[in-house]
């Protein structure tokens, strides 16, 4: 079972974020994140950065599921 903060500290350290809204029960989560880094990638790429920066909770299958909604800062603007 992986803690939030886990999640939240790993995403953190590994990239740039500017607003992260992370929710779960301990094996699937829902997240909300925007980060410069997203600037340029499509979707699938975002969320392949999402899952590198979670390196092994992701492989170890300690993150079983998560459902993300990722932005960058002018898209995150424009919503409002």
């Amino acid at each position: 079972m992986v803690r939030l903060e886990d999640i939240e500290v790993a995403l953190r350290e590994k990239m740039p974020v500017s607003h992260l809204v992370l929710n779960g029960d301990g094996r699937h989560f829902e997240l909300l994140m925007v980060s410069e880094a997203f600037v340029g990638l499509s979707r699938v790429r975002r969320h392949q950065a999402v899952y590198g920066a979670l390196g092994d909770a992701m492989r170890d299958e300690l993150v079983h599921a998560l459902t993300m909604q990722t932005f960058t800062p002018e898209e995150w603007a424009q919503r409002g």
